[in-house]
């Protein structure tokens, strides 16, 4: 087993786009994206990204991605046996988050990880988030928007994360981030792609004070 042999946990998103990215400067080598998506294994559980441009972002960054479907209370179950399935498929030894200072997160992302055999590797953890977003942004990572929470509103979803609109979201007391959860992104280009992710948004949705851009 080559231990820097390593899944990426891919949201579709420029925090786990960017620790795919870092890991790979590190020396990891990525095998396998790994995502979860809704019970009807329709889009991903968090960002509501469709699984086909999940499928498109895999196939650009040449690699395979593993879709499970799964429930909320199921999530950690189902989590932990797609990475010992996975561990043993492409011989892993790590898996990479792109999570940056909750410890929450961390705790819970280690615990599923030694439960499959496998190391936590957090390459963006505990920097400063509004350096790490423009680092990301003068990295080459083309992200856009596509979900928010209500005191963002739905004039942002779709729009491309630039300099100005970090700025415009601190101004509104957002994370320049989104750590908090204040939104999610996708990315349509990146140093790891071969060509870029074609997705537009063609409506917005309300959902559970959470708007979304329903993406094809």
């Amino acid at each position: 087993m080559n231990v820097k042999n390593t899944l990426c946990s891919w949201s579709g998103g420029k925090d786990s786009c960017f620790a795919l990215m870092k890991a790979k400067e590190a020396g990891y080598s990525p095998k396998v994206l790994l995502n979860v998506l809704n019970e009807e294994g329709k889009i991903s559980r968090s960002h509501g990204i469709p699984s086909a441009i999940l499928q498109q972002q895999a196939a650009e960054a040449g690699l395979p991605v593993k879709l499970i479907s799964s429930s909320w209370n199921d999530y950690e179950k189902n989590f932990t046996t797609a990475l010992r399935s996975l561990k043993e498929e492409y011989r892993l030894g790590h898996a990479v988050f792109g999570d940056i200072d909750l410890q929450a997160h961390r705790d819970w992302e280690e615990k599923v990880c030694a439960a499959a055999g496998l190391e936590a590797v957090l390459p963006l953890w505990l920097q400063n988030r509004k350096e790490l977003v423009l680092q990301m942004l003068d990295a080459g990572i083309e992200t856009m928007i596509v979900s928010c929470n209500e005191i963002m509103g739905e004039r942002f979803i779709g729009q491309t994360l630039t300099p100005a609109l970090v700025d415009e979201l601190e101004s509104m007391g957002i994370d320049a981030c989104g750590e908090n959860g204040e939104f999610h992104t996708l990315v349509l280009n990146c140093p790891l792609f071969q060509k870029r992710v074609n997705a537009i948004v063609k409506e917005k949705v309300l959902h559970e004070k959470y708007w979304f851009g329903m993406l094809e």
